[in-house]
Order: structure tokens, then C-alpha cells, then sequence
């Protein structure tokens, strides 16, 4: 029985879904760059969808065009170039899990991916989608904001990079334009250091209360350079730049990353939701911010 045009019945309950939309998939880069271009603002990057199409059926998102480019496999990689390691904004998230040269270089990824969603969503939703879905809940762009990465973005006049903490510029917002595709993600390697993800949800595979990734490099157990990410703490770009700069030159002592979980609390902007108050989050933030500091420590150690 029809419902009117959002939702149809299934027995006693309503279910929404998406208004009509065009589909076309796209067979290449440049291919899917000329849809975009013919298509204009209206037009969406179909690529996991897990988030895409849930906002559809609920009409947050009304898209005129479906671009899918699930079939493009030069987007689907990890490889090692130099000092970098790259990734294909079409990796699965399953396959970042599953890279044994990505636990090596950069366990906070590995310890981000097992706490992301479900075995389902890991093993259909992309990396890229995940940062250009820009939810301020979401967990690697935490993760990519404490390693300092940088974002490779395909348009009609070429590529251009942007570092990872000026990716977003809001929630649901980031610096992609309406003809331009996230193609990939590089992250650079340096001796000495160690990484560490930890997340704080109400069951496994929600969304987060609150949730840490920092990045700590060391130089005769003295702090050379440090990041650090939340997730879901109303942190501007996703990075706790106050609590950085504190530990930066200073010695690794627990003390020292006491104050900086204090500072980050400080300095992150928590909005009080279903998950939890304003204040309990901070107090994520600053514990959170502690504990992940010290395992990266003891791995950078390792």
C-alpha cells in the first residue's frame, strides 16, 4: 500500500525511501570527472554507500545523478612509494585492516578499523568515502589527522593535494568541489615513532562517544613531533593542535600527558547528545588523550 511519495508500508510499519535518481557507472577517472562535469553540484560519488544511501532514503540527500565507480580498481590499493605510504581512496576498509605493510608502519589504522561499524560495512565501505562523507563521528579522519596526511584530489585541470587537516571544513563538508574526486590518501613515514587508536562507543560497532588517535615520534626520549585526533569531541579538524604543541620538545613523562589530555579536554567543543553530556566527553578527551599517547609511546619503543 502506498504511503505517498516518501515511504511505502510494509506491514504495519513505514519505510522511507529515496526519491528517483538517475544512475550511471562510471568506467574511469576521467570517465567519472566528465559525469561529474556534465552533471554539475547535483550529481553524487556512489562508492560503499553506506552512508550515502541511508541519507537518501531519509531524504537528507536528493541527488539527481548516481555516478558509481565501484568498478574502477586504479583506485583500489596500499602500496609503498619512497617514504610514503599510499592508499586508494576506493580500499575497502576490510583490506586496510587485513594489510600487514599498514600494521607495520601505522597500527592506529589497524586499531581504528576493528572498532569501525560491522564485518558488512568494513567490507564494502571505502576509505574514501568515509573522509568525504566528512561525519564528525567518523573514525579515520581522526586517524589520518594524527598522522599528518595528505589528500590527492582529482579534478578536470589535474591533481592537487591538501593536508589532511584541512580536508574538512565542516561537518558533511570538505574541500572537494562539485567536479572533483578524493582519488587518494598518503601518509608519511618516519623513524621513531609509534601510533595508537582507542574509541569509547555504547556497543561495538557505533558510533562514538568520544574516541583518540595520536602519533608520537621521539627523539632521545624527548617528544620530536607529535599528532593527535578526536573523533566525535568537537575538535577543530579533527586535531587537538593546544595539547601538540604543549608536548612538543618535551620529555615523555606521564605527567606530560596527563597535561596534554587536559589541554586537549580544554580545548575540544563537545555537543551534548543521545551518547552522552558535554562534560562526560571531555573527560573521554582528556583520559582518552593519555592513554593513546602512552601506547603509542611504548610502541614507538618497540
Amino acid at each position: 500500500m502506498t504511503g505517498g511519495s516518501d515511504e511505502w508500508w510494509e506491514g504495519n510499519a513505514a519505510v522511507q525511501v529515496p526519491a528517483q535518481v538517475e544512475y550511471e557507472k562510471a568506467t574511469s577517472v576521467e570517465h567519472a570527472l566528465t559525469l561529474l562535469t556534465r552533471y554539475g553540484p547535483e550529481s553524487r560519488i556512489l562508492a560503499g554507500g553506506h552512508s550515502l544511501i541511508p541519507m537518501m532514503k531519509l531524504r537528507l540527500a536528493q541527488p539527481e545523478m548516481l555516478i558509481d565507480i565501484n568498478g574502477l580498481t586504479e583506485l583500489c590499493y596500499i602500496t609503498l612509494a619512497g617514504n610514503q605510504l599510499r592508499i586508494g581512496a576506493l580500499t575497502r576498509h576490510a583490506q586496510l585492516l587485513d594489510s600487514a605493510v599498514v600494521g607495520q608502519y601505522f597500527a592506529i589504522l589497524h586499531d581504528a578499523e576493528r572498532v569501525i561499524a560491522d564485518p558488512i560495512v568494513r567490507n564494502w565501505g571505502t576509505v574514501g568515502g568515509s573522509l568525504c562523507q566528512a561525519d564528525p563521528s567518523e573514525d579515520l579522519s581522526a586517524a589520518f589527522a594524527a598522522l599528518k596526511g595528505t589528500m590527492v584530489i582529482q579534478g578536470p585541470g589535474g591533481a592537487r593535494e591538501v593536508a589532511a587537516r584541512e580536508f574538512h571544513t565542516g561537518p558533511y563538508q570538505t574541500v572537494v568541489r562539485p567536479a572533483e574526486i578524493l582519488i587518494e590518501v598518503r601518509l608519511p613515514i618516519r623513524a621513531g615513532g609509534g601510533s595508537s587508536y582507542r574509541k569509547v562507543a555504547r556497543r561495538a560497532g557505533d558510533w562514538p562517544v568520544g574516541a583518540v588517535g595520536a602519533a608520537v615520534w621521539l627523539e632521545r626520549d624527548v617528544v620530536a613531533d607529535v599528532g593527535i585526533g578526536l573523533t566525535a569531541l568537537g575538535a577543530r579538524n579533527f586535531a587537538a593542535a593546544e595539547a601538540e604543541d604543549y608536548l612538543r620538545g618535551r620529555p615523555a613523562t606521564a605527567d606530560n600527558l596527563d597535561r596534554a589530555g587536559q589541554i586537549a579536554a580544554e580545548n575540544c567543543r563537545p555537543v551534548a547528545d543521545q551518547r552522552g553530556p558535554a562534560d562526560y566527553k571531555r573527560h573521554l578527551a582528556r583520559v582518552l588523550t593519555a592513554r593513546v599517547l602512552s601506547e603509542a609511546l611504548s610502541r614507538a619503543g618497540g
